[in-house]
C-alpha cells in the first residue's frame, strides 16, 4: 500500500511539474477559443495581448467584391459604408418575432450566412462602407458582407477588442485570431519549437520582408486599414483604444504608408492633435476619396480626403452618423441614416446633407438600379406610420416631399419587410391575421408569392436572386432547426422545391444561419448540409439543386494510408458555416480567379461531426478531395489562385509560412522575420501584379503592434504564357455535360512559378449539349418521382388557366417540366419538355380575391380606402370586373388587368358597408364579399347617471359620444370592482344597485383601435329627498363650463348650506348642472347611523330637514362670494331634472293625471291656508309674491320613497315618474330656459 501510495505522489508530481513547465512557456494564461462564423470570408482577427495563445482563426482570402467586419453587437463596430452590392447582412437583437419575414441572405464568399432583418444593396455597420456603432464585445460578433468600394476586415487587438481590417477590391485576407485555447485541444500540439516539427527536414527559403512598428499606440486595442490598390502603394491604417467601460474611443492614430507598407507617417498633426477618430470610409467607386469620422462623443464631424488621405478638410455634422449607403454608381453620393430614424443626402461627399425623410425604418432604405427605376436618383424607402404598420414609399433624392412621394404598394406592410434586391421588391402585407408574401418583378404590380400547397412558412428568407431566379430558405410548420430550399421562375412568383431539410442555427447575434454555400468561379455549384435520419450530411450539386448527391471521400489520407468510405454509409462532410458552439471549427473558401479549388474543413465518417476536424482541399470542383492538413491552418491564396499560402494555427510566436505551388500535394516552408512573431491577422494587397502581403502581430505581450510586409515578386520568376497553362474539364461524376453545356476550364501548371494576369484564368466554353431531361426541373405543382419523373401533387389540378391570361391571350402550358434559366442546352429533348404557347380558352372566372390594402376591415370615413382585386383563374382580356362599394355607387372594368393599382373609394356616412366584386365573362362569373366598418374618430365619451340613487330600484345609464356618429361602437362597463365588464352595443343601460354606500361606474367606449373611458360615482340609499337649485343670473357670465370649476361651486355652496342650517355635511350632497343657465341639485339624505324607530319617524326627521334647508334658500340666506363685489344667490326651484329611477311603460300616463290631480288639490290647500293665516303640519306651499305686503314662503318638498302601507296607486316613486315626464314644466326659473348639457353631474 504505501509502495502504491508513493508511486501515486510520485506520478502526481511529475505531472506538477510538466504543467508549470508548459505553463510557463505558455506565459501562464489560460487559453479559450474563439471561431469566427464560416459564413464569413478569412478575416483578419487579433486576440487580446494578454494572451500567450494565438491561432488561426480563419483560412482563405476574401474576395474582391467582398468585405468583412463585425456587426453591431462588437464595441467600436459603428456605421459601415454599404455599397451597393447585391447580397449583404443585416443582423437583429437575439429576440425574435414570430411572425416571417421576407430576408436577404448574405452570399458575399459565397457563403449562404441567412441572417435575420436582411436587407438588400446595403452593408451593416461596422464595415467602411457601412458603419455600424456596437453595444459589447463578441469575438463572433463578425459579419460578412458584399458590395463594391472599400472593404473592412475586422480582427481583435489587445485586451479582446476588435480590430478592423479595411480591404479594398482585390486584397486578399486571411485571418486568425489570437485566442486563448487549452493546448490539448490543439491537433498533434507541440511545444517551442514544435511548430516545425513536422517539416524538419525541408529546406527553409528566405522571403523578403521589411518590418514597422507604429510606435506610441502600445495601447491601442483596435484598427482599421485600408489598401487602395488600383496601382497605388498608399496604405492607411486607423488605429484606436476603445474604453469598453465607457464604450467610446479615447485615443486614436492614423498612418499613412506611400510604399506598400515598408515605412508609415503618423498623420494626427494633420487631422487635428485632439481629434478622435472612430472610423474610416471609402468611396466605391473613386477609392482616392477617404471619409474620416469622428467619436460622437467629443464631436460630430467628418474628414474628408480626396487624394488618398494625403490631406484633409473638415466638416461638421449636424447629427450623428449611424450608418451610410454609397450609391453603386456615383462616387460623390451617399445616404446617411442617424440614430433619431432620420435618413439625410449628400451628393458633394459628404461636405453638406439634407435631410429626406424621418421615420425610416433601421436598414430599409435602397438606392434605384438604372434601367429598373424611373430615376437614377430615385430612394426606396419603408418609413414607419404607426405601431405594426409601416408603408414602402419612393422619393426623388433632394425632394421627398407629398407630391413627389410614390407608393409602389398602396397599403400598409408588416414592419422591416421591404426588401429591394435586383429585378425584385419584397415585401410582406397583413391580411386576416397572416403575414402574405408579396414580390414585384421588375417595379411592376405586386403579386403574392405562390409556394407549394400546404406550406405554411413560420419564416421565409431570400437567399439569392442571381440569374434573374429567386431562391427562397423556408421554415415549414413542422420544422424547428431546419429550412427547405425553394427556386422560382423568372418572375419569382411560383416556387418549386429544391431541397429539404436543411440544417440551420442560431448565429451568433440571434441571427438564421442556413448551411448553403455557392461555389465561387463555377456557376451552379452548390454545397448543403442536410439532415437525413438525424445525421448532418454534406451534398453537392453542379445543376443548382436539380440533382444532389453525397461527396466523395479521400482515397487515402495523408501519411498516405487507404481510407475505407462507401457511400451511403460513409463520405467526407464539410463544415460550411460557424455552429451554434462557437468552439467548433467551420470554414469553407474558394475563389472566382482559382475555378474548382475549394478549400475547407470537415471529417470523413457516416455524419459531420466537430472532432478529429482536418482540411481538405478539390481542384475539380468536388469530384475528388485530398487531405492537406490534419492540423489547424489557415490557407489563403495568392497570386490569382496560382499559389496558396498555409499559417499554422499555434499558441507561439511563428516566423515561417508555408506555399504551395501545386494546388496542396507539396508544401515549401519559408522564413517571414527574423524573431518569432506572435500573429494577429494577414493583410493581401489588392493589386494584380506586385504580390505583397502585410501581417499583423507583436513581438511581446506589451509591445507596440509590428506590421511585417513580404515581397512574394522574388520567388516568382516570369510573367506566366500560354505555355504554362494547362486545361481541365469540369464534370460531375464523369457527366461533362453540365447546365446544358461543357465547360472547359485553365490552370497553371504543377510548380510553375510565373505571375499570372488578371484575365488569364478564364474559362473556355465548348458547344452546347443537346438537351435531356436532367436539364429541366419540375413546374410549380409538380413533384418529382423516384425515377426522375415529375408528376402532379396530390393537391393540384392541372389546368389550361395561368396568369398569363390575366394580362394576355396567350400562355405556356406546363408539361409538368421546366427548364433551368441558367441552362444552356439547345435541341434534343427541348421540345418534349418545354412548355407549349396556347391561346388563353374561354373560362368561367375563379379565385377572385378581394381585400383593403391595408389588410384590415377598418376605414375612416372621409379618407381613400383602395381596395385590391385579384383574380386567379380567367382570361383577364374578356373577363370584367364590378366593384360595388355598398352605398348605392359602383364601378365597372372591362378587363381586370386594369385594376392592378387598386380601386379608390371615399365613403361619406359611417356604418357597415357590404363590399362586393364580381368577375364575369360569358361562361359564368364569381363574386367574393367583405364587410367594411366605417367609422370616424372617436373624441370623448360621457357618461350621464344620477348622482344618488333608491336601493333595488334600476338606474338609467347613458352616455354621450362626440362627435355623436362614428359607426360601430362597443360599450365596455365596469360596475365597483369587477373584473369582468358587461359588455354591449347600445349606449345605454339600466342597473340595479343592491347595497347601499358609494358604487362607482367605469364605460369604455370602443370605435376601431380607439378606446375612450369615463367614470363616475353614485351614492345609494334606501331614501332620500332632493331639491333643484338656481343661482343668480350674475353666475351665468361667469361660468367657464369645465368640471373642475362645478366641484368647487359645489364645494362653496354646500359649506354654507351647513353653515345656515346646522345640517351635517354628511347629510347634504350637491352637484352642479352642466350648461346654461346654471343650475344645481341638493340630496338630503339619512344619517350613516340610521336612527331607532319606525319608517315614517325618519321620513319625517328627513323633512323636517328639507323644510329647514328650503327656508333658508327662500329667505335668501343661502349665498357666497364668487369673486370681490360678486355676490351669488341660491334659490330652490320646483321640480328636479334628474332621471332619478326607471319607471314603467304604463305608469307615465297614470302618474300625469294623479300629479295633476294632486296639484288641484294642493292649490285649494294653499288658498285655504292663505285665507285663515294657519298652518298644516305636514303641507308646504308656494305663495305668489305681493308687492303691498311681507310674503311667507313655505316650499313644496318632493318626496322620495316614501312608504305607502295603504297601496295607494300614487306613490312617491309615481312623484319621481312624474318629474322624469315634466322637465317642460319649472319654477324660478321655468325649465324651458335651462339649456342642460350631456355631462355627468359631480357631486360634492
Amino acid at each position: 500500500m504505501e509502495t502504491r501510495l508513493g508511486y501515486c505522489l510520485f506520478i502526481i508530481f511529475s505531472e506538477w511539474i510538466r504543467l508549470f513547465t508548459l505553463t510557463s512557456i505558455l506565459g501562464g494564461t489560460k487559453a479559450e477559443v474563439r471561431c469566427i462564423p464560416s459564413c464569413q470570408p478569412p478575416l483578419v482577427t487579433a486576440f487580446p495581448r494578454e494572451l500567450s495563445a494565438q491561432r488561426l482563426a480563419h483560412f482563405g482570402e476574401a474576395p474582391a467584391e467582398e468585405s468583412v467586419g463585425f456587426n453591431e453587437g462588437s464595441p467600436g463596430a459603428k456605421p459601415a459604408a454599404r455599397g451597393d452590392a447585391k447580397h449583404s447582412v443585416a443582423e437583429l437583437p437575439g429576440s425574435e418575432e414570430s411572425w416571417s419575414k421576407v430576408q436577404l441572405l448574405q452570399r458575399g464568399n459565397k457563403t449562404s450566412c441567412l441572417q435575420k432583418d436582411a436587407l438588400n444593396g446595403q452593408q451593416k455597420l461596422s464595415q467602411p462602407e457601412v458603419l455600424s456603432r456596437p453595444s459589447a464585445l463578441s469575438p463572433k460578433n463578425v459579419t460578412e458582407t458584399s458590395g463594391g468600394g472599400a472593404k473592412e476586415d475586422s480582427f481583435y487587438g489587445e485586451n479582446g477588442a476588435q480590430v478592423d481590417v479595411t480591404v479594398k477590391e482585390g486584397e486578399d485576407v486571411a485571418s486568425w485570431g489570437r485566442s486563448r485555447r487549452s493546448a490539448e485541444t490543439w491537433s498533434g500540439f507541440r511545444a517551442e519549437g514544435g511548430e516545425e516539427a513536422s517539416f524538419s527536414d525541408q529546406e527553409e527559403f528566405q522571403l523578403t520582408s521589411s518590418t514597422f512598428a507604429l510606435s506610441g499606440d502600445t495601447a491601442h486595442n483596435q484598427a482599421m486599414v485600408h489598401w487602395s490598390g488600383q496601382n497605388s502603394s498608399v496604405i492607411l491604417m486607423l488605429t484606436k483604444y476603445y474604453d469598453f467601460n465607457s464604450g467610446r474611443v479615447t485615443e486614436s492614430s492614423l498612418w499613412r504608408s506611400t510604399d506598400y507598407g515598408t515605412t508609415y507617417e503618423k498623420l494626427n498633426e494633420k487631422v487635428g492633435p485632439k481629434t478622435i477618430l472612430s472610423y474610416l470610409y471609402v468611396s466605391p467607386n473613386n477609392k482616392r476619396k477617404i471619409m474620416l469620422l469622428t467619436d460622437p462623443e467629443v464631436e460630430s464631424s467628418l474628414l474628408i480626403s480626396l487624394d488618398e488621405g494625403a490631406s484633409y478638410q473638415k466638416h461638421s455634422l449636424a447629427f450623428d452618423i449611424l450608418s451610410l449607403l454609397f450609391h453603386p454608381e456615383q462616387e460623390d453620393w451617399i445616404l446617411a441614416y442617424s440614430h433619431d430614424q432620420k435618413l439625410y443626402v449628400s451628393v458633394e461627399f459628404g461636405r453638406r446633407w439634407q435631410l429626406v425623410h424621418d421615420g425610416v425604418v433601421p436598414n430599409r432604405f435602397y438606392w434605384s438600379r438604372l434601367g429598373l427605376d424611373k430615376d437614377q436618383g430615385m430612394i426606396h424607402l419603408e418609413i414607419s406610420v404607426s405601431d405594426g404598420r409601416s408603408q414602402y414609399i419612393t422619393c426623388k433624392l433632394q425632394n421627398c416631399s407629398d407630391g413627389n412621394k410614390g407608393k409602389p404598394f398602396p397599403g400598409f406592410i408588416i414592419p422591416n419587410s421591404l426588401v429591394v434586391q435586383d429585378e425584385y421588391v419584397f415585401i410582406q402585407v397583413p391580411i386576416g391575421g397572416q403575414s402574405v408574401h408579396y414580390v414585384s418583378y421588375k417595379r411592376n404590380a405586386f403579386y403574392p408569392m405562390k409556394l407549394p400547397k400546404y406550406t405554411l412558412p413560420k419564416d421565409l428568407q431570400i437567399i439569392s436572386t442571381d440569374d434573374n431566379q429567386v431562391v427562397a430558405a423556408i421554415q415549414d410548420w413542422h420544422q424547428n432547426d431546419s429550412y427547405n430550399l425553394y427556386m422560382s421562375e423568372s418572375r419569382g412568383l411560383l416556387f418549386t422545391l429544391m431541397l429539404e431539410n436543411v440544417v440551420s442555427s442560431g448565429g451568433p447575434e440571434g441571427n438564421i444561419m442556413i448551411d448553403l454555400y455557392e461555389v465561387a468561379g463555377i456557376k451552379g455549384v452548390f454545397l448543403s448540409n442536410k439532415v437525413v435520419e438525424n445525421q448532418v450530411k454534406t451534398y453537392i450539386t453542379y445543376n443548382k439543386g436539380r440533382d444532389w448527391h453525397l461527396l466523395q471521400a479521400p482515397t487515402t489520407d495523408l501519411q498516405g494510408n487507404k481510407v475505407y468510405c462507401e457511400q451511403p454509409f460513409c463520405s467526407l462532410h464539410l463544415h460550411l458555416h460557424v455552429s451554434e458552439n462557437p468552439y467548433t471549427s467551420g470554414n469553407i473558401v474558394s475563389k472566382d480567379s482559382a475555378p474548382g479549388i475549394i478549400i475547407a474543413s470537415g471529417v470523413v465518417g457516416p455524419e459531420l461531426t466537430g472532432t478529429n476536424v482536418s482540411i481538405f482541399i478539390t481542384s475539380d470542383a468536388g469530384n475528388t478531395w485530398r487531405e492537406v492538413f490534419q492540423e489547424e491552418y489557415s490557407v489563403f491564396f495568392l497570386n490569382q489562385g496560382g499559389s496558396l499560402v498555409a499559417i499554422r494555427h499555434t499558441p507561439l510566436p511563428i516566423r515561417h509560412i508555408w506555399l504551395s505551388f501545386d494546388e496542396g500535394r507539396n508544401w515549401d516552408k519559408y522564413s517571414f522575420t527574423s524573431s518569432p512573431l506572435y500573429v494577429d491577422g494577414v493583410l493581401g494587397e489588392p493589386g494584380e501584379d506586385t504580390l505583397i502581403m502585410t501581417i499583423f502581430g507583436h513581438f511581446s505581450h506589451r509591445s507596440e503592434w509590428q506590421l511585417v510586409k513580404i515581397d512574394f515578386r522574388s520567388i516568382f520568376q516570369h510573367r506566366c504564357t500560354s505555355e504554362d497553362y494547362l486545361t481541365w474539364q469540369l464534370h460531375s461524376e464523369g457527366e461533362v455535360c453540365i447546365m446544358g453545356m461543357k465547360r472547359i476550364f485553365q490552370k497553371l501548371k504543377a510548380n510553375v512559378r510565373c505571375v499570372k494576369a488578371r484575365d488569364q484564368y478564364i474559362s473556355q466554353m465548348s458547344d452546347s449539349c443537346p438537351c435531356t431531361e436532367a436539364d429541366f426541373e419540375c413546374d410549380y405543382g409538380f413533384e418529382r418521382q423516384i425515377d426522375g419523373s415529375c408528376t402532379p401533387a396530390f393537391w393540384f389540378v392541372p389546368s389550361a388557366a395561368s396568369r398569363d391570361c390575366i394580362t394576355g391571350d396567350s400562355f405556356l402550358n406546363t408539361t409538368g417540366y421546366r427548364k433551368a434559366l441558367s441552362n444552356n442546352c439547345t435541341e434534343g429533348t427541348l421540345l418534349k419538355y418545354s412548355p407549349r404557347r396556347q391561346k388563353c380558352p374561354s373560362q368561367v372566372p375563379r379565385g377572385l380575391q378581394l381585400f383593403t390594402s391595408e389588410g384590415t376591415l377598418v376605414a375612416t370615413m372621409g379618407k381613400n380606402v383602395t381596395f385590391l382585386v385579384f383574380l386567379e383563374e380567367g382570361l383577364g382580356s374578356t373577363t370584367s370586373v364590378t366593384v360595388d362599394f355598398g352605398d348605392g355607387t359602383a364601378i365597372s372594368y372591362v378587363n381586370i388587368s386594369s385594376i392592378d393599382d387598386g380601386v379608390k373609394h371615399v365613403y361619406s356616412k359611417v356604418g357597415i358597408y357590404q363590399v362586393s366584386a364580381t368577375a364575369s365573362n360569358t361562361l359564368g362569373f364569381d363574386r367574393v364579399t367583405l364587410y367594411l366598418h366605417v367609422s370616424c374618430q372617436l373624441e370623448q365619451v360621457q357618461l350621464s347617471a344620477p348622482s344618488v340613487v333608491v336601493k333595488n330600484k334600476a338606474v338609467n345609464l347613458t352616455t354621450v359620444l362626440r362627435p355623436g356618429n362614428v359607426g360601430t361602437v362597443i360599450y365596455y362597463w365596469w360596475f365597483d370592482n369587477k373584473t369582468e365588464p358587461v359588455v354591449t352595443l347600445d349606449g345605454a343601460m339600466s342597473f340595479i344597485f343592491s347595497k347601499e354606500g358609494s358604487h362607482s361606474i367605469t364605460v369604455q367606449a370602443s370605435v376601431g383601435n380607439t378606446v375612450h373611458q369615463d367614470q363616475m360615482t353614485v351614492a345609494v340609499y334606501d331614501y332620500f329627498q332632493s331639491h333643484v337649485l338656481a343661482f343668480s343670473s350674475n353666475l351665468d357670465e361667469l361660468n367657464p363650463g369645465v368640471s373642475e370649476w362645478r366641484e368647487d361651486i359645489c364645494r362653496v355652496v354646500k359649506t354654507s348650506m351647513v353653515q345656515v342650517t346646522g345640517i351635517s355635511e354628511d347629510q347634504l350632497l350637491v352637484t352642479v348642472l352642466p350648461g346654461l343657465p346654471t343650475t344645481a341639485e341638493v340630496f338630503i339624505v339619512p344619517e350613516k347611523r340610521s336612527r331607532d324607530g319606525a319608517t315614517d319617524e325618519k321620513w319625517a326627521h328627513l323633512d323636517q330637514l328639507s323644510q329647514v334647508l328650503l327656508s333658508a334658500l327662500n329667505q335668501d340666506l343661502i349665498q357666497f362670494t364668487l369673486k370681490p363685489g360678486v355676490q351669488v344667490n341660491v334659490y330652490a326651484t320646483r321640480l328636479s331634472p334628474a332621471p332619478l329611477v326607471d319607471s314603467s311603460d304604463s305608469g307615465h300616463s297614470g302618474t300625469a293625471i294623479i300629479m295633476l290631480v294632486s296639484v288641484v288639490l294642493m292649490g285649494l290647500a294653499v288658498f285655504v291656508i292663505y285665507k285663515f293665516k294657519r298652518k298644516i303640519p305636514g303641507i308646504n306651499t308656494y305663495t305668489v309674491e305681493q308687492p303691498d305686503k311681507e310674503q311667507e314662503v313655505i316650499p313644496t318638498v318632493t318626496s322620495i320613497a316614501v312608504p305607502n302601507p295603504e297601496g295607494d296607486k300614487l306613490t312617491s316613486m309615481d312623484h319621481v315618474d312624474v318629474q322624469l315626464d315634466s322637465k317642460s314644466r319649472g319654477y324660478l326659473p321655468s325649465h324651458t330656459d335651462i339649456k342642460l348639457s350631456d355631462e355627468a353631474p359631480h357631486v360634492f
